[in-house]
């Protein structure tokens, strides 16, 4: 019976810091077997990018139902320019989705990381002030996590970032990817 009190204790935790001002959910996108892009590749034609497999896309099923689970209703989601990260992005199934170019890939070129991680910033910050009790979600790219928050993780992994008003982190706890 204890367990059953502390596992729902954490999942109301996760909704209440999610409903508040100060806490953003990024999330990497699920399952895209590769690395990078092939070459050629443009934004506008999936066919030409790493997209998710199978796999993949049942990983984002399964992530958005644990969401809910844990006590999350309502969202506003955001997703990279990527194919990979707007299919994570619908398939979590929650009302509405939208691009954010903030959350777009560097990886082609990682001088760009300082300018794309005060873009984000800039993003959150914004955001925060104005999404009320609905939990910001943010699908994006290795590269961006780890240049925001500093950690490496895996596909469909989730960051709990605490930020400040200017949108920078304060502190984070990694949300390995529900099975």
């Amino acid at each position: 019976m204890w367990l059953l009190a502390s596992v729902w204790a954490q999942a109301g935790d996760l909704a209440q810091k999610l409903q508040s001002a100060d806490h953003v959910l990024l999330m990497r996108h699920t399952l895209a077997p590769g690395v990078g892009d092939p070459d050629n590749y443009t934004l506008a034609d999936c066919k030409t990018q790493r997209n998710l497999s199978a796999e993949g896309r049942q990983q984002a099923t399964t992530i958005g139902q644990w969401l809910r689970k844990q006590g999350i209703g309502q969202a506003e989601v955001y997703s990279s320019p990527w194919c990979r990260c707007k299919d994570t992005a619908a398939l979590l199934k929650f009302t509405d989705w939208r691009v954010e170019p903030s959350l777009a890939s560097f990886f082609d070129d990682m001088r760009q990381a300082p300018a794309s991680t005060r873009a984000l910033q800039g993003f959150i910050a914004e955001k925060t002030k104005t999404k009320g009790h609905k939990a910001l979600i943010l699908v994006t790219h290795h590269v961006n996590i780890f240049e925001f928050a500093g950690e490496n993780i895996a596909s469909g992994d989730m960051v709990l970032a605490k930020v400040n008003a200017q949108g920078q982190m304060v502190s984070y706890q990694l949300i390995p990817r529900p099975h």
